[in-house]
């Protein structure tokens, strides 16, 4: 009776907090992943700083977002439209580079999911090989299928099982291979690594953790969850418990990477190369928990990327967002159909991957100045305005974006 009740009060804890889990869902993807265990396997525990900042900020911006939302009653881009002079000029600007990014990113995480099922089949089957095109396809039907006749709420449920599985797969694989704690304890001082892409790395590290997408959904996830100006305080808890968990997920992949990869001098170009290369610290069974965690981070990803189009739409007319209406199941069946773009393109997908992200610092400051306009008119928020505590936190969100965008842009021109 008491694992029940203690099993009843997790679960209750959990549907508290179900717009963070989705964006958590959303923000630990496979490029995560990718970019925290090749950080960590270049430069050890050197870059954690960043992550830390990048988390912090998260917390800022999405505290900020929620609020805005709940005073007002309106989710983000509706907003921009109609608060700014030019808001619809931002507003256009931003859902087109988001699904751009996103689609981007969609055949970049699918592509890697099918890459690691396949490697999974390798491992499992004495060297089987399983076309991609296959798995892919495998996956589509079954995500189609969630999304065409499934709810926000059905999302969220199964958003919590992979982020649990995800979670638990990459804490017993730190377990597992055992690594070094105290070449992890020496990399945690902050600096900024004097080697070719290491800029890069700081913006990835940004991109893909502070990112602009998981901002504006912040807005309608809150929305959809039904909350109002009485949960103030529940979606500022919200966010932190999404933060933190961005932060201690994100840092134990960086650390299994920095004890065992960094010390041996190893170093990690995609996200399959990591499967070979943990491999023989862990024993197969490492091999395949760490497939299961990435791929769970991978499918939990395309969820929200793959709604981000219709919610964008609806959020910027101002409409209800039904994703059963005509319009918004063909976006998401040619978004769908973006997932099998690795199969017919020659990039491989860790590289559209970084891409992806690098997109996504590009255009956090076009997300962190117009919440800091908003959050401070009267008009708009009455007594609910920011204060100077939030306030200084979002300036710094705001010279942040600046600097990371300025680095994405130095890197890859």
């Amino acid at each position: 009776m008491k694992n029940k009740s203690l099993l009843k009060k997790i679960l209750l804890g959990l549907s508290a907090v179900g717009p963070g889990l989705f964006l958590i869902g959303y923000n630990i993807g496979t490029g995560s992943v990718t970019t925290m265990a090749k950080t960590g396997a270049e430069h050890g525990m050197g870059l954690f700083w960043a992550l830390v900042l990048s988390c912090i900020f998260t917390y800022v911006l999405m505290v900020a977002y929620g609020k805005v939302t709940l005073v007002s009653g309106k989710t983000a881009l509706f907003n921009f439209k109609t608060e700014f002079k030019w808001g619809w000029v931002l507003s256009l600007y931003i859902i087109i580079a988001l699904i751009i990014g996103e689609l981007l990113a969609l055949m970049g995480v699918m592509g890697i999911v099918a890459d690691l099922v396949q490697e999974g089949f390798r491992i499992a089957f004495d060297g089987l090989e399983v076309n991609t095109f296959w798995i892919i396809l495998f996956f589509s039907i079954i995500l189609l299928f969630l999304l065409w006749y499934g709810r926000y709420q059905v999302f969220e449920k199964i958003l919590t099982v992979l982020v649990i599985l995800m979670g638990l797969s990459f804490i017993v694989v730190f377990f597992m291979v055992k690594p070094s704690f105290s070449s992890i304890a020496e990399g945690i001082i902050p600096s900024i690594p004097d080697t070719p892409g290491a800029f890069g790395l700081i913006a990835a590290i940004a991109g893909t953790t502070c990112s602009a997408a998981v901002f504006i959904m912040r807005s309608t996830v809150v929305a959809e969850k039904g909350w109002g100006i009485s949960d103030l305080k529940t979606e500022k808890k919200d966010s932190f418990v999404s933060a933190a968990t961005m932060l201690l997920l994100s840092g134990v992949i960086m650390a299994v990477a920095a004890g065992t990869l960094h010390i041996s001098g190893l170093k990690l170009e995609n996200t399959v190369e990591m499967i070979g290369l943990f491999e023989p610290l862990g024993g197969k069974l490492a091999a395949f928990v760490l497939i299961i965690g990435i791929a769970g981070a991978g499918l939990s990803t395309i969820f929200p990327i793959v709604l981000i189009a219709p919610w964008l739409v609806a959020d910027y007319t101002g409409k209800p967002r039904n994703i059963h209406s005509k319009q918004s199941r063909w976006m998401i069946f040619i978004a769908m159909l973006f997932t099998f773009g690795t199969v017919f393109l020659e990039e491989r997908p860790p590289a559209l991957m970084v891409f992806s992200q690098a997109f996504q610092a590009c255009i956090l400051p076009a997300v962190a100045i117009p919440v800091f306009i908003l959050i401070n008119k009267k008009g708009l928020m009455n007594k609910n305005t920011a204060s100077k505590g939030l306030n200084f936190g979002i300036i710094l969100v705001i010279l942040f974006s600046i600097i990371t965008s300025w680095l994405a842009i130095a890197e890859f021109f």
